[in-house]
């Protein structure tokens, strides 16, 4: 069996067996290829990244290719083309939408009308991933989660990789055997590997990341964390690789 389908829920969780434990999200109009059915569940891979793991079964559709994608931290899909009409589901940045309809303002989609400032068309990306990383700012750490709603630290580096256009696995493992190893002093654009974790650098001094220290996407000194980490007994730094 190879279905091709797609997330109707505003997130949904990848799960190592069925009921089990989150290893990664789902976001809205993420495309999933069902592979086989348990139940309630099917198993399968994600699209964007070739993620497996098992969906409930409630939350994919047929696939229908999007048009357009959210690309703001968080939006909203109403119930009419007017912004005090109800809201249907919350869609997280990087959501994916096939718009039917404009009406002003507003996009149709098949989970409502979309504020037509929150929509890109799909293939036009955003130019700066350390841009996109500091939009999380703030937004609570969550294991296995790829949303502002929480996400952990390979989800980050994803979200700003995807959001300008560029290949990116969804784990820090499989994140450090595709992006090479490099050398030569700190500057920005560099991801900092470490036993499953993984940060952005900002600068020559400081990086982002999602981490469980401050249990929320926070920056820190790259010397202080790398000291930090490795005194926590979470080290020594593994690599470092450029990203842009």
């Amino acid at each position: 069996m190879n279905t091709h389908s797609q997330i109707i829920q505003s997130l949904s969780d990848l799960c190592r067996k069925p009921q089990g434990p989150r290893d990664r999200q789902l976001l809205y109009g993420d495309g999933f290829t069902i592979l086989e059915r348990d139940g309630d569940w099917c198993f399968g891979r994600a699209t964007k990244d070739g993620y497996q793991g098992y969906i409930n079964t409630a939350d994919l559709a047929p696939y229908t290719p999007a048009t357009h994608w959210v690309s703001v931290l968080s939006s909203h899909a109403y119930a009419a083309p007017n912004l005090k009409s109800a809201d249907q589901m919350p869609l997280p940045f990087g959501a994916q939408v096939t718009v039917e309809a404009e009406h002003g303002d507003f996009f149709q989609t098949s989970a409502g009308f979309i504020p037509r400032q929150h929509l890109r068309a799909t293939g036009n990306f955003l130019d700066d991933p350390l841009e996109v990383a500091k939009m999380f700012l703030g937004s609570p750490y969550l294991w296995g989660g790829n949303s502002a709603a929480g996400i952990d630290c390979s989800g980050l580096v994803q979200a700003a990789c995807h959001a300008t256009g560029r290949a990116c696995p969804g784990d820090s493992g499989p994140q450090q055997e595709f992006f090479p190893a490099s050398e030569g002093d700190w500057d920005s654009g560099q991801l900092i590997f470490w036993p499953g974790h993984v940060a952005l650098t900002l600068s020559a001094t400081e990086l982002i990341h999602a981490n469980a220290h401050a249990m929320a996407v926070g920056i820190e000194p790259i010397e202080l964390a790398i000291a930090r980490i490795d005194a926590a007994g979470d080290g020594p730094m593994l690599q470092r690789s450029n990203l842009t």
